[in-house]
């Protein structure tokens, strides 16, 4: 129970990856706000947190409105008395070769998961820095250090999300705020569940440990670093990805 007494919100956390880090986080004592654009599923989320004996709450709010941002983390600490630890998982993907994609495409996937980061963490910063000490955690991608083909502004604003990190972290260090990167490679999701199995074994062949991630094992290094045991780790980028990466 090393965050016993800890209060975490966790963004896009309705199904996938970030349920799964709610509710290890949930698992390690920690009372867990949801968020979500999801409302009927977040509450699903909230109430299997409850479950483990853990305070929730489901927030309704779409994270590139800056006042929806504001107001859902007012409420999450009115609610939870503090804000310990921000967990940026919501991210949206909008595929297509450079030449074919849409103006607003680029402009919604950045607007969700670079802006809608920054968003967060700016309104998170206001209680944080009050209280000399926070966590944050971006979720990022396997693809914003490689690139990808097709995926422009999905890897553009992972790439963004990873130099948002760096910064947060060396502008807010002196006041005990840590802020850490998680990449996930390619881990068995609705999303990847979704393609043919000889696509799927193909893409396992391109990873050294020769199979795809869980949710879980990204769910665990986001523990990990919401944990005591990270205190001295800030500005890092922590790959999740089977050795695809080194």
């Amino acid at each position: 129970m090393t965050l016993k007494g800890k209060s975490a919100l966790v963004t896009g956390a309705a199904q996938g990856i970030g349920r799964d880090i709610a509710l290890a986080l949930a698992a390690d004592g920690a009372d867990v706000a949801i968020c979500d654009v999801n409302l009927d599923a977040a509450q699903k989320t909230a109430a299997d947190i409850e479950a483990l004996g853990r305070t929730s709450a489901a927030y309704k709010a779409n994270v590139a409105a800056s006042a929806e941002v504001t107001a859902m983390i007012d409420q999450v600490v009115e609610k939870f008395g503090r804000i310990d630890v921000l967990v940026n998982n919501a991210g949206i993907t909008r595929d297509g070769l450079i030449l074919r994609m849409k103006e607003e495409d680029w402009d919604l996937v950045l607007s969700i998961n670079l802006k809608g980061a920054f968003n967060c963490v700016k309104a998170a910063l206001k209680y944080m820095t009050k209280q000399r000490g926070g966590t944050i955690i971006n979720v990022a991608s396997i693809v914003g250090v490689m690139g990808n083909a097709g995926q422009a502004n999905y890897v553009a604003s992972k790439a963004g999300l990873i130099g948002l990190t760096k910064t947060i972290a060396r502008e807010y260090a002196n006041r005990s705020i840590t802020a850490n990167a998680v990449a996930p490679g390619f881990i068995d999701t609705a999303m990847t569940q979704a393609l043919s199995e000889n696509v799927r074994q193909d893409l396992a062949k391109q990873i050294p440990l020769g199979k795809l991630g869980t949710p879980e094992d990204v769910a665990n290094a986001v523990r990990f670093l919401a944990s005591p045991w990270a205190a001295y780790i800030t500005g890092q980028v922590v790959h999740v990805n089977g050795g695809m990466y080194m």
